[in-house]
């Protein structure tokens, strides 16, 4: 494997045949995937963070209409990774539901979706802020965070150094400067030591990682797996650039 970008040989970048990029996080592989899905190859589990199912009932019940579909559409690519990587477990790193209502709201359809992933794979609901109760109908595991080699899966970022911690919350974005202008993207964030992973919904959004809430998080400027439509692009963190 050919490092694309190696500030510190600690959290260098490779790329991967799925069009990911591969490092290691406090000693554990880990592969970025193209969703924004987070992939540990030795431990079969598949993390995606900040799915916040039914934001869009969410949004028109306050009167602002969106078009209603972000839940199948965000179920659609879940469904896409777990049948690209056959996992023994899903984690749902917090943030699955927009708010404590959210399940009542789901289609009949959608609703089964889930049901079916947990039928075919150990399905783990990581609480977050938004869905502090967890599941109350939908089958799976409720954890408060999870430990998986040597890593801390959990929802919110803790302050301070936290080593092995891999964590959403922050739906961390990337504004890429280049010589013909800028892209804004999600993207994964890192310094090897621990990560901030990308928000999977579909109607999710972002923060730019130049954002103050990231400040304090890295011990050296991190590097940024940038999502594009079918790869991620490894960008230094002197190409990112506020909003």
């Amino acid at each position: 494997m050919s490092a694309l970008a190696s500030p510190s040989p600690a959290y260098a970048f490779a790329a991967s045949p799925c069009g990911g990029l591969r490092t290691r996080l406090n000693g554990a592989a880990v592969t970025l995937r193209a969703s924004g899905a987070l992939w540990l190859e030795e431990q079969r589990t598949l993390v995606v963070a900040d799915l916040h199912l039914e934001k869009g009932s969410a949004y028109a019940m306050r009167g602002q209409m969106l078009p209603p579909y972000d839940t199948r559409e965000t179920l659609r690519r879940l469904q896409a990774e777990v049948m690209a990587t056959l996992p023994d477990a899903v984690v749902l790193l917090g943030d699955t539901f927009h708010d404590r209502k959210s399940e009542d709201r789901l289609a009949r359809d959608d609703a089964q979706t889930l049901r079916s992933l947990a039928g075919a794979t150990r399905l783990i609901w990581v609480i977050g802020n938004h869905d502090a109760d967890g599941p109350r109908a939908l089958p799976g595991d409720v954890a408060d965070e999870l430990s998986v080699a040597g890593l801390t899966l959990r929802h919110e970022p803790v302050e301070g150094p936290q080593v092995g911690e891999v964590a959403g919350h922050l739906h961390p974005c990337a504004r890429v400067v280049a010589s013909r202008g800028s892209v804004r993207r999600r993207c994964f964030v890192t310094d090897g030591s621990r990560m901030v992973v990308p928000a999977f919904g579909a109607y999710a959004g972002g923060l730019n990682i130049r954002d103050a809430a990231f400040a304090g998080l890295f011990s050296q400027p991190p590097l940024c797996g940038a999502l594009g439509a079918d790869r991620v692009h490894a960008v230094g963190w002197r190409s990112v650039a506020g909003d």
